[in-house]
């Protein structure tokens, strides 16, 4: 008897373990679903990215090296390659961001987040206030991205200057106010 009493209670457990696993196996393919913009955002991020250091060089070359006749001809077709890059890169990138996603991120979240913790997740994502934030998030960056550039303009641009001359001097560009950033960079707009 005592014997049939813990193998039904071995069997409820087993039963209940397996619930509660499925549970929160639902609840993870849920929170996925939930992020795939973010995954997306995050291939895109990853693309552009990519494309940083050739457009920069572009930039550089352009501004340095292409007669200003022919800049604006000369920067159009670089901005087209670089959109019809990132128009064939994209797709690639954010398809697989999206394939490889459940199985990079289930044990993260199945180590770290109890089945009740991934409710609440899922229930504060959904929720109307979540949604409002991640609206006016891109808002948020902004206002603190022009504060901090605002504070820090006067200790940075000398700095940027500095750093222009030195890039300038280890490639060997002539440096002087005729040619403006003379290794092809450019500071950040000023507002």
């Amino acid at each position: 008897m005592k014997a049939l009493k813990l193998s039904l209670l071995a069997a409820t457990l087993a039963t209940s373990s397996l619930a509660l696993a499925q549970d929160k196996a639902a609840l993870i393919k849920q929170f996925l679903e939930l992020q795939r913009p973010g995954v997306e955002a995050l291939a895109r991020g990853l693309v552009e990215e990519s494309s940083l250091p050739v457009a920069r060089a572009g930039a550089g070359y352009l501004q340095t090296q292409v007669p200003e006749a022919k800049r604006e001809a000369a920067g159009k077709a670089a901005d087209a390659e670089l959109k019809k890059y990132f128009d064939e890169a994209y797709p690639i990138v954010r398809d697989r961001a999206v394939q490889v996603a459940p199985a990079a991120l289930t044990p993260v979240l199945e180590q770290n987040f109890s089945e009740e913790e991934l409710r609440q997740l899922v229930a504060w994502i959904n929720s109307p206030v979540s949604k409002k934030y991640q609206e006016i998030n891109p808002q948020l960056q902004a206002a603190l991205a022009e504060k901090v550039v605002a504070d820090t303009r006067t200790s940075i641009e000398p700095k940027l200057d500095q750093l222009d001359k030195a890039v300038a001097k280890a490639l060997g560009a002539p440096t002087g106010p005729a040619n403006g950033n003379a290794a092809g960079t450019k500071a950040p707009a000023k507002k």
